[in-house]
């Protein structure tokens, strides 16, 4: 009898432990009255930490901008009292997109293609203790290295607990069908992207490519736009694996959900809400600025149109029903060049 009981007290302990790590959504002490209790360590020269600059700041509480966050995280609670109607538990896998940074008490949720090797950077300055001063001075390359960043996975969950209640967390968030045409232009329209031709490009071709030559099922690097799009509302794709992070839809990376985002930054206007984040922080008093990006290379509504003109109706409306809660959550209306009537 003894031995029976060793897996129910396993699976007791390991159901506790993802309890704990989605209770903070639904009750506890606020932030200001958990940073006393938790002694955080991370308040900067006024002595607030992110999260209580944002919310009992009287100078920010009547700023433009801060009442435009503010609808937008009322926007994002609105939909998904909507449409979420049995909440889920966090898993380890639903964290590994959650940068942690300690010393400013941040959570930052990165997507692919909405300026994320720039935020890394800016991340990675803001954790290396002085390593760094200019975030245009990381190697791209180096941006991506996972150990270069903890994510919130790599905590135990009470750890976790109190970072989900007591960081300012804050995501960024892109147009849907930009970020995915910026995503098929980059990894499978760029010579040197040979891994992803090569993991999805072939498969991709065998499966959606009507007589294919020996050399495009080979090397995978001439996928065209309505192929991926093919791949991507095909259901076996996601019952063979999930989706690469890259084209992986914006709420299933970050969960907004599940997580309260105290902000939501979105692609454009990345500037002046990069500038919001980091002054909150207090890092811009210290020189810390978000890397101006250059507009020649961005993916525009126009360019993306001009994708869409070759995909019928049909397939149109099947992609954007897969898209639709990224379009509903972050407030982006339907495209005017889409066909879904």
């Amino acid at each position: 009898m003894r031995k029976s009981r060793v897996p129910r007290m396993v699976l007791a302990t390991c159901l506790g432990s993802l309890l704990l790590v989605i209770f903070y959504f639904q009750s506890g002490p606020g932030p200001v009255a958990e940073d006393r209790i938790l002694g955080s360590h991370w308040f900067g020269k006024t002595g607030r930490s992110p999260l209580q600059m944002l919310y009992d700041s009287d100078q920010l509480q009547h700023s433009p901008l801060h009442l435009v966050h503010q609808r937008r995280r009322e926007l994002l609670s609105q939909v998904c009292n909507r449409y979420t109607r049995k909440r889920r538990l966090l898993s380890p896998e639903d964290l590994r997109h959650l940068v942690v940074d300690d010393e400013h008490g941040l959570l930052y949720c990165y997507v692919p293609k909405v300026a994320c090797t720039n935020w890394k950077r800016v991340m990675m300055v803001l954790t290396g203790g002085g390593k760094y001063r200019d975030p245009l001075e990381i190697p791209a390359h180096e941006a991506h290295v996972p150990t270069n960043l903890k994510t919130l996975a790599d905590y135990s969950p009470t750890e976790i607990n109190r970072r989900l209640r007591t960081y300012l967390k804050f995501l960024f968030v892109r147009e849907p069908f930009e970020r995915l045409v910026s995503a098929y232009r980059n990894k499978f329209t760029r010579n040197y992207n040979t891994a992803f031709h090569r993991r999805y490009g072939t498969k991709i071709i065998r499966r959606h490519r009507q007589h294919p030559s020996p050399e495009a099922l080979a090397r995978g690097d001439d996928v065209r736009f309505e192929e991926f799009v093919y791949y991507l509302i095909d259901p076996r794709t996601r019952k063979e694996e999930p989706f690469n992070e890259h084209w992986e839809r914006a709420h299933s990376l970050c969960h907004p959900c599940l997580v309260h985002y105290d902000v939501v930054g979105k692609y454009e206007t990345l500037e002046e809400d990069a500038a919001y984040v980091l002054s909150l922080t207090g890092a811009d008093q210290a020189g810390v600025h978000f890397p101006s990006s250059s507009k020649v290379t961005r993916t525009t509504g126009s360019e993306t149109a001009h994708f869409f003109e070759g995909i019928r109706p049909f397939y149109q409306r099947r992609l954007f029903n897969l898209y639709k809660m990224d379009y509903l959550l972050f407030n982006y209306s339907i495209p005017s060049y889409l066909q879904l009537q």
